[in-house]
């Protein structure tokens, strides 16, 4: 089975992606680990405002098989969360890119970009 793995992101090794087109990127988790949770029933996300550190807990997935902790793939400030997901946690099964995003972060200068995987170092992974 092959996975989405866009080019133009960033990834942990836990799964988790950031987009950086500027000086806010955009976290969520990958289709890989969509697909392994299975269907999600309800997501945590951290507060605007919160400082985060790359490698820190910035919330939960709660799926019908497993809880599993959300690591920061970047330093920086939380400025907005995706509250649609408060309602609707299946978006992130459903477009884990698009729809289904976490959180929004403003960079830190030391942001720790230069430590994520490519999507091809990424793809490598979870073949």
């Amino acid at each position: 089975m092959s996975f989405e793995v866009p080019d133009d992101r960033k990834y942990l090794e836990s799964h988790e992606w950031v987009d950086d087109a500027d000086d806010t990127a955009r976290v969520g988790i990958s289709d890989f680990a969509q697909d392994e949770l299975g269907d999600v029933v309800f997501v945590e996300l951290p507060s605007e405002g919160d400082e985060l550190s790359a490698g820190d807990e910035f919330g939960v997935v709660e799926s019908i098989k497993a809880v599993s902790d959300l690591y920061s793939p970047v330093n920086g400030t939380v400025t907005a969360v995706n509250d649609a997901l408060e309602d609707q946690p299946e978006l992130v099964n459903e477009d884990p890119f698009g729809e289904g995003w976490m959180m929004e972060v403003e960079l830190a200068d030391d942001s720790g970009l230069d430590e994520l995987l490519s999507a091809e170092e990424y793809r490598e992974q979870i073949e």
